[in-house]
């Protein structure tokens, strides 16, 4: 019996949590949990709150079941998926105060273990990853391995990135015997984008600028930009990714404006510097090659500042390449 379906043992309602910007692995891991629950435990009273609904994950079974929106409720048992701190369930965190009991499954190397049981597997590739291991294999439906599945195409950026393991590919592969449409997902949730996204990719990319002799790179949309393109912060996925590929490139950076002086930043590197260090610096948390925070100033002040930590890194562990 895993240390999940202990924490489940004599519960009568369970409330999911995920992180604010809910991304690939959150959704895919609070609905894969919520579905499994649907079906391996139907006598569970099951709730879902989330910060807001994407809808290109809006195939996912019960995606209509997600809510937006703070009740006044006590549960059982809180679940909290993909989120490393308190501060990152948002409004919905009371939810965990108040529960008799909680865990969190989650693979940031930033978690603070706020929960009262903490399954944080740092070496994962994704939370869907941790929540596979915590499940009765035989107990996991179709419709349970769509949502997975997407959690690890996510945050592995489709198997190439580091922390893709012999591990992930395998259970990527007891997913696929289930019978879902991995193709599909690939290409609905990954790399099929609008008009306009393209467009703003195309700007970002265009209007990228190189420092640290070439080995960083950043980009930011400015506030009036994504008036201008109409766009939110939900149409910039893939953008420091594909800076991240540049030639030469150690780390990369993309930035947002999201209010007067303050800047949602995301971080890349492809050998050597760990942004993790870097976003925890400044309030931020995430993984060794991915990671992000929030800042305040103008925009030199904020490259500036980052600038100073990247150097430091790259002067204390010189990057090997090959």
């Amino acid at each position: 019996m895993t240390e999940l379906e202990q924490a489940l043992e004599g519960v009568k309602n369970v409330v999911i949590l995920g992180h604010i910007r809910p991304d690939g692995d959150c959704f895919g891991a609070c609905l894969g949990l919520y579905n499994y629950l649907d079906s391996a435990y139907p006598h569970v009273e099951v709730d879902l709150y989330l910060e807001e609904k994407v809808d290109k994950f809006s195939y996912m079974n019960h995606f209509d079941q997600i809510r937006t929106e703070k009740e006044e409720r006590i549960y059982d048992l809180c679940i909290c998926l993909d989120a490393s701190d308190i501060e990152r369930l948002g409004d919905f965190a009371g939810y965990l105060v108040t529960s008799t009991n909680s865990v969190c499954l989650d693979h940031h190397i930033t978690n603070t273990g706020y929960a009262k049981v903490n399954l944080v597997e740092s070496s994962a590739s994704a939370t869907c990853e941790v929540l596979y291991g915590q499940l009765d294999e035989d107990k996991i439906t179709k419709e349970t391995a769509e949502c997975i599945y997407t959690g690890i195409i996510h945050d592995t950026g489709v198997f190439k990135h580091g922390n893709t393991t012999s591990r992930t590919m395998a259970i990527a592969g007891k997913l696929m015997d289930k019978g879902i449409d991995f193709g599909g997902i690939i290409d609905g949730t990954f790399y099929k984008k609008t008009y306009i996204q393209n467009q703003i990719l195309g700007r970002a990319l265009m209007e990228s600028v190189r420092f640290l002799d070439g080995k960083c790179i950043f980009s930011v949309v400015r506030a009036k930009d994504m008036a201008f393109y109409g766009v939110t912060g939900q149409d910039f996925d893939g953008i420091v990714d594909q800076l991240r590929i540049t030639e030469g490139v150690e780390c990369a950076i993309f930035m947002y404006e999201i209010g007067i002086h303050e800047f949602k930043i995301s971080m890349r590197s492809n050998h050597c510097l760990d942004v993790s260090k870097i976003a925890q610096y400044f309030g931020g948390g995430g993984h060794v090659r991915a990671a992000g925070c929030t800042m305040s100033g103008n925009l030199y002040d904020v490259i500036n500042n980052l600038s100073l930590h990247i150097e430091k890194q790259l002067e204390s562990t010189p990057c090997i390449t090959e």
